[in-house]
């Protein structure tokens, strides 16, 4: 198997991540210019690890750093390697070393990169066991995505799976309750979703067009989020944090 592609990584989280994660992958390390020497802690932290490591900081203009990243980098670049997702066999293994009751986020038609990593650091923060995206027509880990993370996108473990469908079907078979998020009134409220004893996927749709007919197939129950005011819907990563924390941090019985 070929090595990742490398591409771009910004934004101190991100490669800050990356340092701690995939140190390895790092090709290149850059600080914008006028951030060298001013002692703030987190600059100085990352230059501290990137040192541990062996890696030598290169320092560039404002304009250097937005060619190669664009802007919102904080003054922190990075070219590694891209990581590579995991597939459904790594993902069937790695639910079975989860323990007895993994949470697992499943995210179905995300295109947006912005959604996928705010959707992962929601993840990351509820302490999801892991998160699944198909293939296609799915937003993949870019560098757009990675920044939006802010670290997650490296501490998260992410698997990209050909048919989600036959996952969770997979999943189900595991002993994990499949919970699909939709706006359905006989959907259960999400006030009163409790966690399931042999772990649980959530599984969130696209905004608009929610989750796919064959998709929705495969969940054993549904869940909604009421909505008392004019708006339809929420963001889909506001909509993920609201699950996740529902059953990631359960009220004490």
């Amino acid at each position: 198997m070929k090595p990742a592609a490398p591409m771009y990584y910004s934004g101190l989280h991100a490669v800050g991540a990356l340092l701690r994660h995939r140190p390895e992958d790092v090709l290149e390390l850059w600080l914008l210019n006028e951030r060298a020497g001013r002692g703030e802690a987190r600059v100085t932290a990352l230059a501290q690890e990137a040192e541990r490591h062996g890696l030598s900081l290169q320092y560039a203009g404002e304009r250097a750093l937005e060619r190669k990243a664009g802007t919102h980098h904080q003054g922190v670049v990075a070219r590694a390697r891209a990581r590579r997702p995991g597939n459904e066999q790594a993902l069937t293994s790695h639910v079975q070393r989860c323990g007895s009751s993994p949470l697992v986020l499943a995210l179905d038609g995300i295109t947006d990169p912005h959604n996928l990593g705010a959707c992962l650091r929601c993840a990351d923060g509820a302490g999801a066991a892991a998160a699944i995206v198909p293939a296609r027509h799915s937003a993949g880990l870019t560098a757009v995505a990675c920044r939006s993370a802010a670290g997650a996108a490296e501490s998260m473990p992410f698997f990209e799976v050909t048919n989600l469908a036959r996952t969770l079907a997979a999943l189900r078979e595991q002993g994990l309750m499949v919970m699909g998020a939709t706006g359905d009134t006989r959907a259960v409220a999400l006030r009163d979703l409790e966690p399931a004893s042999g772990g649980q996927v959530v599984v969130v749709g696209a905004e608009g067009s929610g989750l796919r007919p064959v998709t929705r197939k495969q969940c054993d129950r549904e869940v909604a989020i009421p909505m008392r005011g004019e708006v339809e819907s929420l963001n889909v990563s506001v909509a993920t944090a609201l699950i996740l924390y529902q059953l990631g941090f359960p009220e004490p019985g």
